[in-house]
């Protein structure tokens, strides 16, 4: 699948808060598109979250990445915490 679509990011993180959103989207995308381990993409949620400290912004970053990508941050997490170790797969 060809990614032409644009990561929601804040021009003010740092170099290393900007690596931890993209790790982070980027376990989302494998759920979606392939499959990715429940634990590691609960780990690299809590560091999204040091970095996305308010709902609000979590929110606004899930609602603009799941317009431009179709792929769901909640639904990502959810289905991970729910599944808690091995494998998830949102995709079709």
């Amino acid at each position: 699948m060809s990614k032409n679509y644009s990561y929601p990011l804040d021009t003010n993180w740092s170099t290393e808060e900007i690596i931890s959103v993209l790790y982070f989207l980027n376990q989302v995308e494998k759920a979606y598109e392939s499959k990715v381990s429940a634990a590691a993409l609960l780990e690299t949620y809590t560091a999204f979250k040091q970095v996305v400290t308010s709902k609000a912004q979590e929110k606004t970053i899930d609602r603009d990445f799941k317009r431009s990508s179709g792929y769901s941050i909640y639904k990502a997490v959810k289905a991970a915490k729910e599944r808690g170790k091995g494998f998830i797969s949102l995709g079709n």
